[in-house]
């Protein structure tokens, strides 16, 4: 658990995974470099490590982690800081678990179905594909209202996995298909989220890129 390894984290600040694995290294102040993915060398290196192309893609000396949530598990084994993003408590753990599971499948998946299938050509679109997603979208939110009720954060009190995966997905998800104003308590959760320094750092970081979300990036956030 040497947290002076030299970690190397193959990302782009505008990809929602990536984000969710910067959110967890911010939170501990975890030092890493990162590797700026775009140029054909970037991906074609990607490629070795990861022959799919997704990222983000963590190198810790021989040792690479692919797939954002074990990534963090990850770090948390082997690069812990203060903030324990998976408690201890396995019962606790779960529902942190849970909602990660939650946030990466039934937000961020549809929302990017919604993003993938507008960069497709016109005649091979998915329009039923898409306003599924977009069902999806807004059964998660309405589920979701009623779980933040009486919860700070998405697994109850304390900042964990669950909220760096929702920070990324909420911002992009309400892009894509916005969180109608009845969904207060989802609203509010959006808002803490990019208030958390750890996030409102990605968000900065992700700004010059804005002009490539297919959709159209609001004047907001």
């Amino acid at each position: 658990m040497n947290r002076d390894t030299k970690l190397q984290l193959h990302a782009h600040p505008f990809s929602s995974y990536c984000q969710k694995v910067l959110i967890a290294l911010y939170e501990n102040g975890t030092p890493f470099e990162f590797v700026m993915l775009g140029s054909e060398q970037a991906m074609a290196d990607l490629e070795v490590l990861w022959p799919f192309r997704k990222f983000p893609v963590l190198e810790d000396g021989d040792r690479v982690l692919r797939e954002a949530t074990i990534i963090i598990e990850y770090l948390g084994l082997h690069h812990p800081g203060p903030v324990k993003l998976i408690p201890d408590d396995a019962r606790v753990a779960l529902e942190v678990r849970f909602m990660d599971r939650f946030f990466d499948n039934y937000v961020m998946t549809p929302q990017q179905k919604v993003v993938f299938d507008s960069l497709r050509p016109a005649d091979s679109r998915d329009p039923f594909g898409v306003a599924e997603a977009r069902r999806m979208l807004e059964t998660s939110y309405r589920w979701l209202d009623g779980v933040m009720k009486d919860r700070e954060w998405a697994a109850g009190g304390s900042f964990s996995l669950a909220d760096c995966v929702a920070a990324p997905a909420l911002f992009y998800a309400d892009w894509t298909h916005k969180i109608a104003a009845e969904f207060a308590n989802v609203h509010a959760y959006r808002q803490r989220l990019l208030a958390r320094p750890s996030f409102a750092r990605a968000v900065d970081e992700a700004r010059p890129f804005r002009q490539y979300f297919p959709l159209g990036a609001p004047d907001r956030d």
